[in-house]
């Protein structure tokens, strides 16, 4: 069968994270959406997305798909009931498309002529950015428990100081020496070749997935997920970063969501509450204006590529573009559009080719390639936001 994941409805209310990928390429829990489904499935999935990413993240179309709405989050009864579909069948869980089987090409579907299906069980879906953090306790749990069935972690070594070994697996690779893990509140995930460097307490749920690294005597809370290739120190709580993305040094981020290829400054820090304890209202790029949150707790939602310089201080509250470069002293604003260069004295535009120079230079660190396709992408995103920029 051939299954391909749909953006949906929540697309937007998910920038600034998917000006630069599908839903299904979000990183929630241990693993992306998209890696979630194609373990459930046990088949690889493609992308129906924006006109603008569709080069980078092809859709494969064939006679007979299976379209998944992307921001639902899989489960046992879930995938076994999308695997039992039948043509012009859909199931529905109140008035949105979890997923149905089709036969004709996207512009003509009908769903007045489909048999729909309720979903009636519990199930994960992400719908706003901030729900990326608030639900990934969770999250985390579900991927420890699909991850590690009827497998043998790597053993604990001597020198690290454990609380409930059993909840902690160690992907074959990873190194960690004289640190404390707690494992009592939630599972730890150590990915393959991940490290965890000397004097670092970590409580869980935690993920730190492929390649990635926690810096000498960095304090995390959980649900926090360190995604491949990241740098992690300081203080984190409740955060999430997508992958190949730095918070190597002392600082705060707490509930909060960075994309790829992101940098946070030495001694940084965010606001994760209001001094008046009120519920946190954030910038919505749907309504173009902030919206509730229903939060106490929400700190920073970072996009692709942006970066801050040392000692930047972040409000409660606040969301950052793709490509942005935050610097200076005092509070920027708790919007900054993509594509800004500057800090609380104001801003001026960042221009593509100078993005473009630095983008180049930190993925080949990486060994990554900033492609055409990127570049062509970059393009699109900094066109679509310049309302947002004051030139």
């Amino acid at each position: 069968m051939n299954y391909i994941l749909f953006d949906g409805t929540v697309r937007n209310s998910l920038l600034p994270f998917t000006f630069t990928r599908p839903v299904a390429d979000i990183r929630v829990g241990i693993l992306t959406i998209r890696e979630k489904w194609e373990m459930y499935l046990g088949y690889t999935t493609t992308s129906l997305t924006e006109e603008y990413l569709m080069e980078k993240f092809p859709m494969v179309e064939m006679e007979e798909n299976v379209m998944i709405n992307a921001s639902f989050l899989p489960n046992e009864i879930l995938v076994e009931m999308i695997m039992n579909l039948e043509s012009n069948q859909a199931i529905i869980y109140g008035e949105e498309i979890i997923a149905f089987f089709t036969n004709d090409t996207q512009e003509e579907i009908d769903f007045d002529k489909y048999d729909l299906i309720d979903y009636e069980g519990d199930v994960l879906q992400i719908v706003n950015t901030w729900d990326i953090f608030e639900k990934n306790d969770i999250a985390i749990r579900e991927d420890f428990d699909y991850l590690t069935q009827d497998r043998k972690s790597q053993p604990i070594p001597k020198s690290v100081n454990v609380i409930a070994p059993e909840n902690i697996f160690i992907e074959e690779g990873a190194k960690l020496e004289f640190v404390t893990l707690n494992a009592s509140t939630g599972p730890i995930y150590i990915g393959k070749n991940a490290e965890i460097m000397e004097c670092s307490v970590i409580r869980g749920p935690f993920a730190l997935c492929e390649e990635a690294q926690v810096k000498l005597a960095t304090k995390i809370y959980g649900a926090t997920t360190v995604g491949p290739h990241c740098r992690v120190g300081g203080e984190v709580n409740n955060s999430v970063l997508f992958g190949y993305s730095n918070k190597g040094h002392d600082g705060f981020l707490g509930n909060s969501v960075l994309g790829e290829w992101c940098n946070i400054g030495a001694d940084s820090n965010n606001s994760n509450l209001k001094n008046n304890y009120d519920e946190v209202r954030l910038w919505s790029y749907e309504t173009e204006g902030f919206a509730r949150t229903g939060l106490q707790f929400c700190g920073l939602m970072m996009g692709d590529h942006s970066k801050c310089g040392i000692n930047t201080m972040f409000n409660t509250g606040t969301v950052v573009g793709v490509s942005t470069n935050i610097f200076g002293s005092g509070f920027p604003r708790n919007f900054v559009p993509s594509f800004s260069w500057g800090g609380a004295s104001g801003f001026t535009t960042y221009v593509t080719k100078k993005a473009f120079e630095t983008a180049k230079i930190v993925m080949s660190r990486r060994k990554v390639e900033f492609t055409d396709e990127d570049a062509k992408i970059m393009e699109h995103i900094f066109e679509e936001t310049k309302k947002f920029r004051k030139e």
